[in-house]
Formats: structure tokens, sequence, C-alpha cells
């Protein structure tokens, strides 16, 4: 059978890309043909990503077409005459986006508003979590699923050694690390009020890390420097690192003492997965998908409490038995998320199609 994937844009990186690419492994190590098809290809995967106009790409029994933005895509997809499959990876929110960027906000709210047009047009629509599927079942999709990401945590449980960026992060200072874009659903503004509790109120030594592109919304990204000026944080406290390579980004995993998130709108959220993968554990307010990932690993919690959350940082960077008691549950957790179960769940929804 020929089970390909088409996907807008391929990037390194991205975990909608990263992901389609593990999924294509999977199929091919099933006996199916299988490639990965986009609009837009990063030059380091022109070797690795065919371009949609290519005279192959209409021509799956089925094809996953994974969805998290409007393009000339949906189009042609629900123009194929073989099994489609929607993968869902949600779309943010307009709203999160309004005050920042008037085009990225209209760009949102057609990819939600287009979505429920697909729900005749496909023979299974899977979200990568219950939180997704969710919303699918509510839009008129009759037929749903979940089908997680499959995230590739070698990538930062790899042995790797970077003596000048690890002697940095080894002295003596505790790191609170995020990973992501910075972006408004991430809600990074109250990361860093978080840190000024921290800060002021429990402990002086703590440092927050944040990992992820800057560039995407530059206004949003300036008062969140602005936010670092007014409260009085020591810019050596709350550090922007940006984007980074997977070695790198193996080094901040292996150095974080909690891993943060407090972002309110989710689809998934791969890099919990990967605190988990790492031995991390996890502090995260519980909104949209994030209990689906977490499962119940991690520390979650809601209402949003900045001085509960400052509180239970410390407590889960210097208490070693509950360290020891997150640690265990997130090793559980994580099994959820591996290729075989992964590729088993792969292998009933393809077959079930047939």
């Amino acid at each position: 059978m020929i089970v390909n994937q088409w996907l807008p844009n391929a990037h390194v990186g991205d975990a909608m890309g990263d992901n389609a690419r593990r999924v294509r492994g999977m199929l091919r190590d099933m006996g199916h043909e299988s490639e990965v098809y986009a609009i837009h290809i990063e030059a380091e995967l022109a070797d690795d990503v065919l371009p949609l106009d290519h005279p192959k790409s209409r021509a799956g029994d089925v094809t996953i077409f994974h969805y998290g933005i409007q393009t000339p895509m949906t189009a042609e997809f629900q123009a194929l005459s073989g099994r489609r499959v929607l993968q869902y990876h949600n779309v943010t929110p307009a709203e999160f986006f309004t005050r920042w960027d008037t085009n990225l906000s209209a760009a949102a709210a057609r990819g939600r508003d287009e979505l429920p047009a697909l729900a005749g047009s496909v023979d299974l629509a899977l979200g990568d979590s219950e939180f997704n599927r969710q919303e699918l079942s509510a839009m008129g999709f009759k037929r749903t699923g979940v089908l997680p990401i499959a995230v590739d945590t070698s990538r930062v449980t790899a042995p790797v050694e970077m003596p000048g960026l690890e002697g940095v992060l080894d002295d003596g200072l505790t790191n609170f690390l995020f990973v992501g874009r910075i972006v408004p659903n991430k809600m990074i503004e109250d990361h860093v009020r978080l840190a000024a509790y921290y800060t002021r109120y429990v402990r002086h030594d703590g440092r927050f890390i944040f990992v992820g592109r800057c560039d995407i919304l530059p206004q949003y990204y300036a008062s969140i420097r602005g936010l670092i000026s007014r409260l009085g944080l020591r810019p050596d406290r709350v550090v922007f690192v940006g984007a980074v390579p997977d070695e790198e980004l193996a080094i901040y995993y292996q150095y974080a003492d909690v891993y943060v998130s407090l972002s309110e709108h989710e689809g998934f959220c791969v890099p919990l997965v990967e605190a988990m993968a790492a031995d991390v554990p996890v502090l995260a307010y519980a909104a949209a998908a994030v209990p689906d990932t977490l499962g119940g690993a991690g520390v979650q919690f809601s209402p949003k409490s900045l001085e509960y959350a400052g509180e239970m940082l410390a407590e889960l960077a210097f208490n070693d038995d509950l360290r020891t008691q997150v640690i265990a549950g997130q090793r559980r957790r994580l099994a959820d998320f591996g290729d075989a179960r992964v590729s088993a769940e792969l292998a009933r929804l393809i077959g079930s199609l047939s």
C-alpha cells in the first residue's frame, strides 16, 4: 500500500515535520511505500522531503494531511481519490495574536474557520491528543481517533559533551528550563513573573532559561524584555538563547533542575515528552492538551497560581524524595510515547482503512 503524508512546511526542528518523517519510517518498516510531501521545504531537507507538485504526490492509497494552518493544500487534499486521513495538530486561537500581529491573527482565524469544511471529506480524523480529538468531534468530524506525535527523544538523551556550555550551566545556580517558541499562547510573561516571585520570595539562586525562536513576533518579545526590566530582574537570571542545535538542546535538558510550562494553549507539547525522557521533573499549568500529554505525570496545577508554582519549583529542585517520585511517574508515562506503541496504533489505524 502507498501511504503518503502531506504537510504545509518542512522545517528542521519543527514538531509537525519531524513527526511526519518519523512516521514515514514506521510506515516503511510495515512494508508500505511512503513519502512526505510539502509546499515549502527548507534547504536542509531538500533530499528528504518531496515537493507537493511531484508527479507521485497524489498517488497514495492513503494520504495523511497534517493540519496546523490554512494553505492551498486543503483544497487539493479534498480532491484526492484515495483514502484521506486528517492529522490535526491544532490551530492556536487567533485572540492570542490579535494584539501583536493582525496578519498572524487573521491566518489563525482562517485556519480554524476552514477546518469544519473538511469534516465530510475525510475517512478518518486524528488528533495528536485527546484535546485535539475532542475539537474535531465538536466540529462535526464523525470518525475520530488519537495518534500521538512520534517524538525522537534520542536528540535530548544522546550522550554529548560541550565543556563551554556545561561550565556556564554548572555554576551552582538552579536551572529552570522552558523550550518552545516565544509566542503569546506560551505565556512567557507569566514565566517572567514567576522568575520575579521565585527570586524575591523563595530563593535567590534561580536561573530561568528559554530555548526557542524569539523572532516570530518581535513586538511580543520586546514586551517581554521590557517586563524583565520593569520587574528588576537580572539579565543573567532570565536568559533567552534562541533556537539551538540538538546537541546544545541536550545539554540544556541535562543541566535543567525543573522544566516549567505555563502555556495556556497546546495541541500536544513535544518538550513535555522530551523533559520526561531527560528525567527532568515537570511543573506545568494544566491547560489545553497538557494534561493529555502528561497523563498523571509531573506536577500539574490549576488554577494558575504563581505563588504555588514558585514554592513548588523549590520543592522539585531540592526535595530529593519528591524528585524521585515525580521522575518515576514520568518514566511510566513516557512508555506510552515509545516507537513500538505509536507504531502499533498507526498500523491499527491504517489497517482499519483497508
